[in-house]
């Protein structure tokens, strides 16, 4: 069954976890590296993900876009990276189970904040995405977004360019005041902006929120979406 079909059928979804921090558990603090330096312990983690009951597992590809690798010396090809992530992935799903390209920040801040223009910033998970849909991802999963704008140009990028769904995840600082990212945007701003970038799931995930939080958080997001909500 393929993602969309998934998310027609099933009221609800269970997805896998963090890999980060089973890579620590590892003794292994390469992250994206780990997919060319560390591979059987990649492989390893997404079978027992899988042996857990999820319906997804998620690419160890967070944040391997070509700006964040260059701007962080990660030492590694956008495309090897990349291709090798969603490899493994599908190697622990099989057929049984969907494979979510995961894509995260640049670590770079737009401009005016930054140096970074919106074009280069979509460009960039433009190309990462491009990889993971060529290498037979079921969807893109776009989360601990800290900027809306940012986050809307990968929703775009993937959208604009690939027939896959498309989940985008916000990490809120605080449950105050609407909602708040650290970038000061709203829940209702992320709702109304990832709607209209055509996003397929919209939610919340990491951020400064414990559980209780994060759920008036969702509650307000269902408040005001009929989109299904990732938590």
């Amino acid at each position: 069954m393929d993602f969309a079909t998934l998310l027609e059928r099933e009221k609800i979804i269970l997805l896998d976890g963090a890999m980060g921090t089973q890579l620590d558990k590892r003794g292994l603090m390469g992250r994206g590296r780990c997919n060319l330096d560390a591979t059987e312990s990649v492989l390893e983690i997404h079978k027992e993900y899988a042996m857990c009951g999820c319906h997804a597992l998620t690419t160890n590809t967070l944040t391997m876009n070509r700006i964040y690798i260059e701007t962080h010396n990660v030492g590694v090809s956008v495309q090897e990276v990349n291709r090798a992530g969603a490899k493994l992935a599908r190697q622990a799903a099989g057929d049984k189970l969907c494979v979510l390209g995961d894509i995260s920040s640049t670590g770079q801040l737009l401009e005016p904040y930054g140096t970074y223009k919106e074009s280069v910033v979509y460009d960039a998970f433009k190309e990462q995405a491009g990889i993971l849909a060529e290498t037979g991802v079921d969807g893109f999963i776009i989360e601990t977004m800290f900027d809306l704008r940012e986050a809307v140009c990968a929703v775009r990028a993937c959208k604009d360019n690939f027939s896959l769904p498309v989940i985008a995840s916000i990490a809120f600082h605080t449950e105050t005041k609407g909602a708040r990212t650290i970038m000061g945007n709203s829940a209702e701003d992320c709702v109304k902006s990832l709607t209209d970038a055509k996003a397929d799931v919209i939610g919340a995930n990491c951020g400064s929120l414990d559980p209780q939080q994060m759920a008036v958080v969702v509650s307000m997001i269902r408040a005001m979406t009929d989109l299904p909500i990732i938590a």
